[in-house]
Protein backbone atom coordinates (compact mmCIF):
# COMPACT_ATOMS: atom_id res chain seq x y z
CA UNK A 1 0.00 0.00 0.00
CA UNK A 2 1.55 3.28 -1.35
CA UNK A 3 -1.59 5.45 -1.82
CA UNK A 4 -0.81 7.24 1.08
CA UNK A 5 0.91 10.82 2.13
CA UNK A 6 2.88 11.65 5.14
CA UNK A 7 2.09 15.00 6.42
CA UNK A 8 2.42 17.50 9.39
CA UNK A 9 -0.48 16.73 11.42
CA UNK A 10 -2.80 19.18 11.79
CA UNK A 11 -6.43 19.98 14.52
CA UNK A 12 -8.18 18.35 11.94
CA UNK A 13 -6.35 14.59 12.48
CA UNK A 14 -7.08 14.74 16.26
CA UNK A 15 -10.00 13.35 16.32
CA UNK A 16 -8.85 10.35 14.09
CA UNK A 17 -5.68 10.26 16.26
CA UNK A 18 -7.81 9.97 19.43
CA UNK A 19 -9.61 6.82 17.72
CA UNK A 20 -6.50 5.08 17.15
CA UNK A 21 -5.21 5.88 20.50
CA UNK A 22 -8.24 4.32 22.27
CA UNK A 23 -7.75 0.89 19.89
CA UNK A 24 -4.14 0.77 20.19
CA UNK A 25 -3.34 1.66 23.69
CA UNK A 26 -4.37 0.18 27.02
CA UNK A 27 -4.15 4.17 28.50
CA UNK A 28 -4.61 6.32 25.26
CA UNK A 29 -3.48 9.72 25.90
CA UNK A 30 -6.81 12.48 26.03
CA UNK A 31 -7.64 15.46 23.32
CA UNK A 32 -5.49 17.97 25.71
CA UNK A 33 -2.37 15.96 26.06
CA UNK A 34 -2.46 15.37 22.78
CA UNK A 35 -2.66 19.02 21.62
CA UNK A 36 -0.55 19.74 24.15
CA UNK A 37 1.83 18.33 22.78
CA UNK A 38 1.11 19.17 19.10
CA UNK A 39 1.52 22.42 20.23
CA UNK A 40 4.79 22.32 21.63
CA UNK A 41 7.63 23.67 19.76
CA UNK A 42 9.93 21.09 20.65
CA UNK A 43 7.29 18.58 19.02
CA UNK A 44 6.98 16.94 16.05
CA UNK A 45 3.92 14.89 14.64
CA UNK A 46 3.81 13.49 11.48
CA UNK A 47 0.36 11.49 9.91
CA UNK A 48 0.14 8.74 7.17
CA UNK A 49 -3.15 10.21 5.44
CA UNK A 50 -5.02 8.68 2.49
CA UNK A 51 -7.58 11.18 1.57
CA UNK A 52 -8.99 12.30 4.20
CA UNK A 53 -8.33 9.65 6.47
CA UNK A 54 -5.85 9.38 9.01
CA UNK A 55 -3.81 5.69 8.99
CA UNK A 56 -1.44 5.93 11.67
CA UNK A 57 0.67 8.75 13.05
CA UNK A 58 4.28 9.43 14.94
CA UNK A 59 5.23 11.83 17.76
CA UNK A 60 8.50 12.96 18.69
CA UNK A 61 9.80 15.32 21.41
CA UNK A 62 13.14 17.15 21.07
CA UNK A 63 15.26 18.26 24.14
CA UNK A 64 18.79 19.92 22.41
CA UNK A 65 20.19 17.02 20.32
CA UNK A 66 17.92 14.32 21.37
CA UNK A 67 14.99 13.49 20.30
CA UNK A 68 12.09 10.88 21.87
CA UNK A 69 9.42 9.32 20.01
CA UNK A 70 6.72 9.53 22.49
CA UNK A 71 3.61 7.92 19.90
CA UNK A 72 3.56 5.38 17.07
CA UNK A 73 0.27 3.61 15.96
CA UNK A 74 -0.96 2.58 13.27
CA UNK A 75 -4.95 1.53 12.67
CA UNK A 76 -5.53 -2.15 12.68
CA UNK A 77 -6.77 -2.13 9.40
CA UNK A 78 -3.78 -0.51 7.63
CA UNK A 79 -0.86 -2.35 9.81
CA UNK A 80 1.70 -4.39 7.44
CA UNK A 81 0.88 -2.18 4.33
CA UNK A 82 3.80 0.17 4.92
CA UNK A 83 2.42 2.77 6.82
CA UNK A 84 4.67 2.99 10.24
CA UNK A 85 8.25 2.01 7.80
CA UNK A 86 7.33 5.27 5.94
CA UNK A 87 6.15 7.27 9.23
CA UNK A 88 9.34 6.14 11.06
CA UNK A 89 11.56 6.78 7.30
CA UNK A 90 10.02 10.60 7.38
CA UNK A 91 10.41 11.67 10.83
CA UNK A 92 14.16 10.38 10.86
CA UNK A 93 14.45 12.77 7.96
CA UNK A 94 12.87 15.06 9.19
CA UNK A 95 15.67 14.55 12.17
CA UNK A 96 18.93 13.46 11.55
CA UNK A 97 20.96 16.19 10.97
CA UNK A 98 19.77 17.87 14.06
CA UNK A 99 19.78 15.11 16.44
CA UNK A 100 22.69 12.70 17.92
CA UNK A 101 19.75 10.00 18.64
CA UNK A 102 16.22 9.40 18.66
CA UNK A 103 14.61 6.48 21.62
CA UNK A 104 11.76 5.21 22.01
CA UNK A 105 10.20 2.46 24.60
CA UNK A 106 8.24 -0.52 23.39
CA UNK A 107 6.14 -3.45 25.21
CA UNK A 108 8.77 -6.07 25.82
CA UNK A 109 6.06 -8.72 24.43
CA UNK A 110 5.46 -6.56 21.06
CA UNK A 111 7.70 -8.67 19.06
CA UNK A 112 6.47 -6.92 15.93
CA UNK A 113 7.18 -3.34 16.70
CA UNK A 114 10.71 -4.81 18.45
CA UNK A 115 11.09 -6.11 14.62
CA UNK A 116 9.83 -3.14 12.88
CA UNK A 117 12.42 -1.29 14.91
CA UNK A 118 15.53 -3.24 14.40
CA UNK A 119 14.62 -3.14 11.02
CA UNK A 120 15.25 0.34 10.95
CA UNK A 121 18.23 0.34 13.42
CA UNK A 122 17.25 1.07 16.25
CA UNK A 123 19.25 -0.94 19.16
CA UNK A 124 18.24 -2.07 22.02
CA UNK A 125 20.13 -0.07 25.33
CA UNK A 126 18.24 -0.99 28.37
CA UNK A 127 14.85 -2.04 30.69
CA UNK A 128 12.50 0.13 32.50
CA UNK A 129 10.72 -2.21 34.91
CA UNK A 130 7.16 -2.59 35.15
CA UNK A 131 6.96 1.13 32.99
CA UNK A 132 3.27 -0.21 31.34
CA UNK A 133 0.30 -0.75 32.92
CA UNK A 134 -2.97 -2.80 31.71
CA UNK A 135 -0.87 -5.28 32.01
CA UNK A 136 1.92 -4.51 34.14
CA UNK A 137 4.90 -5.13 31.50
CA UNK A 138 8.51 -4.08 31.27
CA UNK A 139 9.65 -1.73 28.38
CA UNK A 140 12.38 -2.49 26.12
CA UNK A 141 14.50 0.55 25.92
CA UNK A 142 15.12 0.76 21.93
CA UNK A 143 17.93 3.61 20.46
CA UNK A 144 18.43 4.89 16.81
CA UNK A 145 21.84 6.88 16.90
CA UNK A 146 22.93 9.32 13.94
CA UNK A 147 26.21 9.74 14.88
CA UNK A 148 29.13 6.73 15.54
CA UNK A 149 30.90 8.42 18.12
CA UNK A 150 27.14 8.40 20.49
CA UNK A 151 26.21 4.60 19.29
CA UNK A 152 29.42 4.15 21.23
CA UNK A 153 28.50 5.80 24.41
CA UNK A 154 25.42 3.95 24.28
CA UNK A 155 24.99 2.88 28.08
CA UNK A 156 24.89 6.81 28.82
CA UNK A 157 21.34 6.77 27.00
CA UNK A 158 19.38 5.48 29.96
Amino acid sequence: MTDFSIVDVSPEHIDSILEIEKLCFSLPWNRSALENQMNAENCLFLAAVDREAVLGYIGLMTVIDEGYISNIAVARQYRRRGVADALIDALVEHTKDSLAFMTLEVRESNAPAVALYEKHGFVTVGTRKNYYENPKENARLMTLFFRPEDRDNADNVN
